[in-house]
């Protein structure tokens, strides 16, 4: 297994799986209207058909209202993976 390679400071790495792109693309939409975003790589997600986007975020530099979200959240301990996650 390789070693998990972690986005820069400020940045978190963001996985969208939809049935189609166009609800992928919605998703991505509305996160780069909070956060500056890389451009959006998709993926197909099964051969059934779905999507899978992958973009990055930069929560350093965050417009309203991510940038007042962020101030009053916190973060919660312990492990919330997903059961088919590594």
């Amino acid at each position: 297994m390789e070693p998990l390679e972690l986005p820069l400071a400020g940045c978190a790495d963001v996985r969208i799986i939809a049935a189609s792109p166009e609800v992928a693309r919605q998703v991505a939409e509305v996160l780069r209207r909070c956060f500056a975003a890389t451009e959006q790589r998709s993926y197909s997600a099964s051969g059934e058909g779905g999507t899978r986007l992958h973009l990055t975020v930069d929560t350093t530099q965050t417009a309203e209202p991510a940038r007042s979200w962020l101030v009053t959240s916190q973060s919660s301990s312990g492990d919330r993976r997903h059961a088919d996650e590594i």
